[in-house]
Order: structure tokens, then sequence, then C-alpha cells
């Protein structure tokens, strides 16, 4: 499963681990994406979106 949200494209965002010692490694974060079923025009669809979207209702969800 891709980290993109389908809806918005939120995904993957990267930058440094910072130590204590102030040394710097790369790391990454990821979106928090929920695999749900979507009605889409009538048909049920299962699509990948982020949480952000799902509370403000940017889909509507299949029961």
């Amino acid at each position: 499963m891709s980290r993109k949200c389908e809806v918005c494209g939120k995904g993957q965002v990267t930058g440094n681990n910072v130590s204590h010692s102030n040394r710097h490694t790369r790391r990454t974060w990821g979106a928090n994406i929920q695999s749900v079923k979507v009605n889409e025009k009538g048909t049920v669809k299962r699509i990948n979106v982020c949480t952000r979207c799902l509370r403000s209702g940017k889909v509507s969800r299949a029961i």
C-alpha cells in the first residue's frame, strides 16, 4: 500500500533525527493512511485516505 492519500495527496515527509550531541541522520514520517470503502459515483471502491480527509468529511464512506 502506498503511503499517499488519494484525496488530498498527503504522503511521506522527510527530515532529520537530531541527537543530543546534534548529530543529524535522515528519517521519514509517514502520513496516517487508512484503507476505507467509499461511495464514488454510485459504486463502492476501496481507496487509501488520510485521517484528516476522513474526519473533515471529504469522502462518503460506504456501509
